[in-house]
């Protein structure tokens, strides 16, 4: 009966490896763009649901871009750019700290790039006048604003200045901090004799559709949080669901929040003002082929005669670093900001396990050291099951031969064949549940640590020892041009033409185990020859999975074929003592 558990166990681990091959995306990184000088027109902002209008969505449309360069430069910390005083536009930045990839001359990675990029990713905000009333002369896409300074960075914010000429002067204080948020506080001051009603809105814009990557392990696209409720939307429904003249796919109206279009690393967000009431949505303009999600003030804003009305809103474009956004969470009271991460559905799960990594790597300064000492905790916390499991495994062999004569005396009557083996069983106190038990409970810490490897940043270009210097990517090596000796990509030929050194270190390991377990339990000939090819296809199938994660296993399994080796032994020797008969 161990045997068959055995059996089940490795065809159900086979499944579960197969699912997240079929799940695990292998999309291509896309290349830097390079940082344009050209800032172009954008269409409209999305104004609330309740006053939606044809005239306003088309407002930006007409004039014709000016190709003239209007740039301040951003120097802070995390980030270097530009700002486009074209139209007051975050659209050009680039992340100091993280590269496209692990090579020493790696372009740093790009998260906005100007309208006139193939692939533009952009940040607009400004204000729009209640629908129908054209009366009132707007900043647009095409408004150049007046600087206050020269260079946008942590310590020295910048004032963006336009008047229209009508009595009413706009302002923006753009501020950014040591990382990766924006501060933008919106003034209009009125110096007219009427008051003016005016919609602040803030919004990001992606010019293009990201390759489809068809995997379920993380979220990309629109997402959102309003009212406490998260909202993850796909490109191809923000396509093909919106509603005419705004073409809003969705919408909803509440209090504060957050929203943006999310990355596998990195965010596009915009954070309102936390007490406002607004309306969040996304929607596509396919005459520009932008998606946008923003908000809007639900309520207008009434300047009076001699007033200065103000609104703030923060805007965040930079990697998802889990602790940066629970500080962010915490000091702008953003509500879930942490949920930018898809820690998917156990993220009860899957956040502490991160924090436990996270911690280790603080203090031993690597996260594949991080990886060894949370596998030892692991089997520590899980040693009372695993000996408890060994134990049931040592009983159910040392029966075995009577299990073997209770078949042969019952072999034309299954049913009372099985009730004199549980009966057995029951007799000597061996419980066939206690032996899956351990593979149960260990099942989500696997899958905690393959999620977080896969979603998070901190696991991204995190070194190892050796040829390992991205712990979240597969193993670089591969068998078939013998290691990189051979100067070719076998990849191309055949995409399954992959198997890595650790990959096939941990095939090496499995059969180990299997020795080991083998030594315990009695097993005929056919079922050795099927287990015999179980390390082959588990090699096989681990070769396209983070190395961290094949690190974490082969660990696993040499510590597990030491558990047994002890465990087993110390039985084997308890039987071998004599037993002492107390005298009646």
């Amino acid at each position: 009966m161990d045997t068959r558990r055995l059996i089940l166990a490795t065809i159900l681990s086979a499944l579960v490896l197969i699912g997240f091959d079929y799940f695990y995306p292998q999309a291509k990184q896309p290349a830097p763009q390079a940082t344009s000088q050209v800032a172009g027109s954008a269409s409209s902002p999305a104004a609330p649901a309740a006053s939606q209008s044809p005239a306003a969505s088309t407002a930006e449309q007409t004039p014709a871009p000016d190709t003239t360069p209007v740039r301040l430069a951003i120097n802070a910390p995390a980030v270097q750019g530009t700002l486009n005083l074209r139209g007051a536009r975050l659209d050009d930045l680039v992340l100091k700290q993280y590269r496209e990839t692990v090579k020493p001359d790696s372009p740093d990675v790009r998260v906005l790039s100007p309208v006139s990029t193939a692939r533009a990713d952009y940040v607009d905000f400004g204000w729009r006048a209640a629908s129908g009333d054209a009366s009132v002369k707007l900043p647009d896409s095409q408004t150049v604003w007046h600087a206050s300074g020269d260079v946008l960075d942590s310590e020295h914010p910048i004032t963006l200045t336009w008047d229209n000429g009508q009595g009413l002067t706009f302002e923006v204080r753009v501020a950014v901090d040591a990382n990766y948020m924006f501060t933008l506080t919106q003034q209009v001051h009125n110096a007219t004799a009427q008051a003016v009603t005016l919609y602040p809105f803030y919004r990001v814009n992606r010019g293009y559709t990201p390759e489809e990557t068809g995997g379920m392990l993380v979220h990309e696209g629109p997402i959102s949080v309003v009212d406490g409720r998260l909202n993850e939307g796909s490109y191809k429904s923000v396509r093909t669901s919106g509603v005419p003249p705004e073409n809003v796919s969705w919408s909803h109206q509440g209090v504060g929040g957050w929203a943006g279009i999310t990355d596998k690393y990195w965010l596009m967000a915009v954070l309102p003002d936390q007490t406002s009431n607004v309306v969040a949505t996304y929607d596509w303009q396919a005459a520009q082929g932008v998606y946008q999600v923003g908000f809007t003030n639900a309520a207008p804003m009434q300047v009076a005669p001699g007033q200065t009305a103000s609104t703030q809103a923060h805007v965040f474009a930079g990697a998802k670093e889990v602790r940066l956004l629970d500080q962010y969470e915490k000091t702008l009271h953003v509500p879930m900001f942490w949920k930018a991460v898809d820690f998917g559905w156990l993220s009860f799960l899957t956040r502490p396990v991160f924090f436990v990594l996270d911690l280790l790597n603080e203090k031993l300064g690597s996260f594949g050291l991080a990886l060894l000492t949370f596998t030892v905790i692991v089997k520590l916390v899980f040693l009372p099951l695993t000996i408890k499991q060994m134990r049931m495994t040592w009983k159910m062999t040392r029966l075995k031969p009577q299990v073997d004569v209770i078949r042969a005396r019952h072999k034309d009557d299954p049913m009372v064949m099985q009730q004199h083996i549980m009966a057995l069983y029951r007799a000597e106190n061996v419980s066939m549940f206690g032996g899956f038990l351990p593979l149960l409970i260990q099942a989500p810490v696997f899958w905690c640590l393959y999620k977080d490897l896969y979603v998070t940043i901190e696991m991204r270009h995190a070194p190892f020892v050796g040829w390992v210097r991205d712990l979240s990517a597969p193993d670089p090596t591969n068998l078939f041009n013998l290691f990189g000796l051979i100067p070719f990509d076998p990849a191309q030929i055949m995409p399954y033409l992959v198997l890595g050194a650790w990959p096939i270190i941990y095939g090496a390991t499995l059969f180990l185990m299997q020795k080991v377990s083998a030594s315990s339990n009695s097993m005929d000939p056919a079922q050795q020859k099927m287990m015999a090819f179980i390390p082959l296809l588990f090699t096989f199938f681990m070769a396209r999975q983070p190395v961290g994660l094949v690190i974490y296993y082969c660990w696993s399994n040499i510590l597990t074929a030491i558990q047994q080796v002890l465990i087993i032994g110390r039985l084997k020797a308890a039987d071998a003592k004599p037993q002492l008969v107390s005298k009646k």
